[in-house]
C-alpha cells in the first residue's frame, strides 16, 4: 500500500545512495526531469559509467546557466519539463525526478506521467523522490512557500499512474535526507533567490523567516536540517 509519509524513526539516506543501489548505471542512458543546477547530475556523470544523462530543466535561467558547464561531455541539457518530453519513445534507461513532480502544474502530473512511461524502455524505472511536508525546514519554508496541496497532489498522480497500469511500484523507500546550509546567506541565495520560483516577502515575514533559521546555526555557521523523503521507484510494464 502506497503511503505518503511514514511514521517512526527513519534512517539516514541520500537521494544519491538509492539512485546508486536500485537504478542501472552502467552503459545506462538517464533521463533526468527538474536537474536544477545539475549538482546531482554532476555526482552521477562522474561517479559511474553511465552512456548518457538527458538533463532537462524547465526554468529558462537555469537552463542557460547548465548550457555553460564545459566539463560533462556525458550530460546533454534539454530545456523543458516532465508534460512535454521531447525524446523518442522507449529511448531511456531509468527516469530521475529528485522534489521537481510538485512543481508540475497539477493538471499536467497525469500527462507527465504519461510522458515518463512513453520514453521509458519496457522495464525500465522511474525514481521519483518527493519530500514529505515534515520536518523543521519544512515549518521555516511553509511561511512563504505552503506547499502541502501541491505535494499530496505529486503523491495522488503517482498513484494514480500504479493504479492505471502505466508504471508498477517496485519498492516505497521513506528515509531522512540532510540538507545542509553554511548560514542564513546561503538559504537566502538557494531557496529565496531561487530563479526557478518568485517569493513576495515583505519585511515581516522575510524577519519570521530569519528568526526561525538561526536557532539551527552552530557555532561554525552551519544550519543542518533532517529532511523526511519519499521515494517511489516504479516500473514500466514489460
Amino acid at each position: 500500500m502506497m503511503q505518503i509519509a511514514k511514521d517512526g524513526d527513519l534512517p539516514r539516506s541520500s537521494d544519491f545512495e538509492q539512485i546508486s543501489k536500485w537504478l542501472p548505471l552502467e552503459g545506462a542512458r538517464l533521463l533526468e526531469l527538474g536537474c536544477g543546477a545539475a549538482f546531482t547530475t554532476r555526482r552521477l556523470a562522474e561517479s559511474f559509467p553511465v552512456r548518457e544523462i538527458v538533463a532537462m530543466e524547465v526554468d529558462q535561467v537555469q537552463h542557460e546557466k547548465n548550457l555553460l558547464i564545459p566539463d560533462l561531455p556525458n550530460v546533454t541539457f534539454v530545456y523543458g519539463g516532465a508534460q512535454a518530453i521531447d525524446l523518442p519513445p522507449a529511448s531511456v534507461d531509468a527516469v530521475i525526478m529528485l522534489k521537481s513532480l510538485h512543481h508540475v502544474p497539477v493538471e499536467d502530473m497525469d500527462t507527465a506521467f504519461g510522458e515518463i512511461a512513453r520514453v521509458l524502455r519496457p522495464g525500465g524505472l522511474a525514481y521519483i523522490s518527493e519530500p514529505v511536508y515534515s520536518g523543521d525546514l519544512n515549518e521555516i519554508l511553509r511561511l512563504f512557500n505552503d506547499e502541502r496541496k501541491v505535494r499530496e497532489a505529486a503523491f495522488e498522480a503517482t498513484r494514480r499512474a500504479v493504479e492505471a497500469g502505466r508504471m508498477e511500484l517496485k519498492k516505497e523507500i521513506h528515509f531522512h535526507s540532510t540538507t545542509r546550509f553554511e548560514g542564513f546567506e546561503e538559504f537566502e541565495r538557494r531557496i529565496l533567490g531561487a530563479t526557478h520560483s518568485s517569493f513576495d516577502l515583505d519585511d515581516a515575514v522575510y524577519q519570521e523567516v530569519k528568526a526561525r533559521f538561526m536557532p539551527h546555526v552552530d557555532a561554525d555557521g552551519i544550519a543542518e536540517f533532517l529532511t523526511p523523503l519519499r521515494v517511489d521507484l516504479l516500473r514500466k510494464p514489460h
